[in-house]
Order: structure tokens, then C-alpha cells, then sequence
């Protein structure tokens, strides 16, 4: 067994099963990859290597005994740090929340476990899920693994950095405006954002109450099919806890494309928001690669962008004021300074344009359900642009709002963001699915054939072999 950090859940999962592998020598493994490369990454907050390396115990002598907990048995994970973990800082990566234990783990922690999966710690984040990768904070902001010098996408920047760098093979992380996908894109793995209420928030530290999402950040579609089956569920104490059951969404995974319609969304980079030129080819070798594979390829419209953007940023910014004014007007200094900006400006944001934004929220969930009962699946931009210098806050500000994810936080529909090639500079280029409410099973079906054409599942960045 060499290069165990590159080794996907669902290999590892089978080779723990067979015996062929120890779980222990898996954990021991990747706490020596960290050990060595996360001074460069910053990707935890919090490593809890003697609690992992117990637990990876428990789950070998588990197997000894002929016991399996489940299909992610032994399997190592990273927690997103706006997630509780039973016993561990949940700090949302901001001062304001220094030392604050959680009393027990959030439901799809719990769930992960129930699975067999083994805690390794918790993950750098922008502050409260909102701030940009900030210098003012208790902890660094974490740095793409492709090359340092770059962003690696947010707010789940530590659960994209760390599995692509190996550093564990799949990582809990929350999307509200894109933050499973934004790291995907800029890391180069597979992040999903579940239909809305599919995977319980509780125990997640809210930003914006009807537009978070929990999802599964893996190297491979297959792995993410693993954790999404592990997590996903009603919870009747989380209020927007949709009342179904978990899906099987691996049940099509292999069958490709050949007959599947395929709407893409062209004019979300082409006219709302011009894309670079290489995220633009990408794109299109996309499209060109699942109409080859026998998809139905077509053009599609949705509402622009911009207002897809507009939408999404009053009803954030205004269910995040009502979460944080309390501290915003008793501990301002205790923030940092991108995310005090950030959450501030719901102050200025009426009852009128609250109750407007979801006026239109609705006639937008209409255009979209319209456009998906003539196709299966839509195809669009996820980032407009590789990752940017993370030491230069001018082009982060610049280029975090290029991008065509956030229509689907509005409308609850879901996406997943995955690798769509590498760019002239070495940086991961990305592509978008999006599907009909509770259909994840198709999108990873349309994702399975662009990963087994295009092999993203085995690029990783060269600088960590």
C-alpha cells in the first residue's frame, strides 16, 4: 500500500474491509503527510491526532472481530470549523468564538461516525463562513495546494485545501453563496451542494437560515456518493429538514450519458459575466465530451446573474445581521475586518427588501423548474476564473463575485462543482452540474462520465507527490 494520501475513501473503506489495509496505518499515514506539509497549507484549525488515532484503533479491532459500523469504516475525515465536533473548539475560525467547546457532534458528524468514519480534526474556514481569507484572525487562512501563493476558494477553504492535498480523502463543508463549490473549483476535487433541507444543519453555526447547505468535498464522484448516502436525511429538530428519506444516488453512477438532455447555461459566461478564455474552453470541451458520450446537448436560459446575485445578497446579508448583531454592536473589534464589513451591511437592509428578495426568489425557483422539466441536467460555469493570488486582497475582492454559483443557494436546486481541467498556469479550471430537486443521482451520473473521460479523479497537485 504506497501513496496512502491519495488512496479514495472508497478504496481505503474496501481495503479495511478486506483486511488488506489497517486503519490505524491509514490515520498514522496521513497525520505524517500533515505533520509535514500543513506549516505550508494551514488547513487545521484543531488536528485531534490522539482521539484519531484511538478511533482508528477501535475500528481495527471492530474488523478483527468481524464488525463493520458501515461503509465509510475507518475512513479518515475533516470537519469544516463552523461544524460542532463533540469535544472540540468550534471557533468559526474568529475570535469571538475562541475556546468554545462543542457539547456534542453536529447530525452529520454523527451520521459520519455511524458510518465508521474516524474524526481527524477541525478545518480552517473564512470567519463565520462570510470573511475572505483574512490576516487579522487567530488563525492563518488556508493556501491551495496547486501553489501556495494562490486562494483555495472559501468559506470551506481548509476541507478543499486539505483533500486535494491528500491530507484526508473527504471533508465536511457548508455552501450558503458556493462555499462547497468555490473550493472545489479552485482545488480541483468534487463538492457538492445537496438540495436544500436534504443534509441536517443542526449543529452548524447559521449564516443565512434558508440559503445554508451542508455538503461532501471528496476526490472522486464515488467518494462523494459514499458521504452523501452517510449524511443525508430528515431531521424533524432541524426546521428546514426536508421530510425525505436518504437516497441511493450510486444506483446509475456507471450507466454514462447516452440519452440524458443536457441544458447548458451558456450566457452565465458568456454575456451576465465574461469568463476568462481558458475557463471558457473548458467549458466547452465539457459540453463537447458529454454530447460525443450520446448526450442530448442543448442552450438554455435562466434569469441573468445579476440578478440571481441580487437576490442572494439580501437575503444573506439580512438573515446574517439578525444571527451577529448582538456581538457586531457589543464586540465589533473581536472581528476581523472583511467579515465585520461584510455582516454590517445587513444593518441597512429593510423589512421591504427582505420580503421583495423573496418575492423573487420565487419566480426565480419557477424559471428554473420550468427549464428543468425540458432538460435532465444544466451545465454552467462554476468559477468565471482560475484561483487568484491569495497576498493580493484587491484581485480576491475582484474576482470571489465571478462566479455562477450562488442562483442555486437561491432556488435550493442541487450543485455539484468539480475539475474541468488546468489552466496555462497549473491551476485547476472547473465545470457545474445542477439537478432537479432530490435527483443528486443523476448529477453524479452526468459528473461519473465527465470524471471516467476526463480522469480529473487521478490529477493532483504536482508540487505534493
Amino acid at each position: 500500500m504506497t501513496d496512502l494520501h491519495f488512496m479514495s475513501a472508497s478504496q481505503a473503506a474496501a481495503a479495511i474491509a478486506a483486511r488488506k489495509l489497517s486503519p490505524a496505518e491509514l490515520v498514522q499515514a496521513l497525520l505524517q503527510r500533515i505533520e509535514r506539509l500543513d506549516p505550508k497549507l494551514n488547513v487545521f484549525i484543531q488536528l485531534d491526532a490522539e482521539a484519531a488515532l484511538a478511533a482508528a484503533q477501535a475500528a481495527e479491532n471492530e474488523i478483527i472481530a468481524g464488525r463493520s459500523r458501515g461503509a465509510l469504516h475507518g475512513v479518515p475525515v475533516g470537519i469544516k470549523d463552523i461544524i460542532d465536533v463533540a469535544g472540540l473548539p468550534t471557533t468559526c475560525h474568529s475570535k469571538i468564538l475562541e475556546g468554545n467547546i462543542a457539547r456534542q457532534d453536529a447530525v452529520c458528524v454523527a451520521r459520519l461516525r455511524q458510518a465508521g468514519a474516524i474524526v481527524l480534526g477541525k478545518l480552517s474556514t473564512h470567519e463565520f463562513a462570510i470573511g475572505g481569507p483574512s490576516l487579522d484572525l487567530p488563525w492563518p487562512p488556508a493556501r491551495n495546494p496547486w501553489n501556495p501563493d494562490h486562494h483555495p476558494g472559501g468559506s470551506s477553504s481548509g476541507s478543499g485545501a486539505g483533500v486535494a492535498a491528500g491530507l484526508f480523502p473527504m471533508a465536511l463543508g457548508s455552501d450558503t453563496g458556493g462555499s462547497v463549490r468555490n473550493p472545489a473549483s479552485c482545488c480541483g476535487i468534487v463538492g457538492m451542494k445537496p438540495t436544500y433541507g436534504l443534509v441536517s444543519r443542526r449543529g452548524v453555526f447559521p449564516l443565512s437560515f434558508t440559503l445554508d447547505h451542508v455538503g461532501p468535498m471528496t476526490r472522486s464522484v464515488a467518494d462523494n456518493v459514499l458521504m452523501l448516502e452517510a449524511i443525508a436525511g430528515h431531521d424533524p429538530l432541524d426546521p428546514g429538514s426536508a421530510p425525505s428519506g436518504p437516497g441511493r444516488y450510486s444506483e446509475r453512477l456507471e450507466r454514462g450519458v447516452r440519452g440524458l438532455r443536457v441544458g447548458f447555461v451558456r450566457h452565465f459566461h458568456e454575456k451576465d459575466m465574461t469568463a476568462d478564455p481558458e475557463m471558457t474552453a473548458a467549458l466547452e470541451q465539457v459540453a463537447s465530451t458529454l454530447q460525443k458520450d450520446g448526450a442530448d446537448l442543448r442552450d438554455v436560459t435562466l434569469p441573468a446573474l445579476g440578478a440571481f446575485r441580487d437576490v442572494n445578497r439580501v437575503i444573506l446579508q439580512s438573515e446574517a445581521w439578525a444571527v451577529h448583531a448582538r456581538w457586531l454592536r457589543e464586540r465589533p473589534g473581536d472581528y476581523g475586518r472583511l467579515a465585520r464589513r461584510r455582516l454590517m451591511s445587513g444593518a441597512f437592509m429593510s423589512a421591504g427588501d427582505y420580503v421583495e428578495a423573496q418575492r423573487l426568489r420565487t419566480a426565480m425557483i419557477a424559471h428554473i423548474e420550468e427549464v428543468l422539466r425540458g432538460v435532465d441536467v444544466l451545465l454552467c460555469a462554476s468559477s468565471m476564473e482560475p484561483a487568484c493570488r491569495i497576498d493580493r486582497p484587491e484581485d480576491v475582492e475582484r474576482t470571489y463575485p465571478r462566479q455562477a454559483r450562488t442562483p442555486f443557494n437561491v432556488t435550493g436546486h442541487p450543485a455539484i462543482a468539480m475539475m474541468a481541467g488546468l489552466s496555462s498556469g497549473g491551476l485547476p479550471l472547473s465545470v457545474q452540474f445542477v439537478g432537479r430537486y432530490f435527483d443528486e443521482a443523476t448529477l453524479y451520473q452526468v459528473a461519473r462520465a465527465w470524471e471516467l473521460a476526463a480522469r480529473t479523479d487521478s490529477q493532483h497537485p504536482p508540487i505534493l507527490h
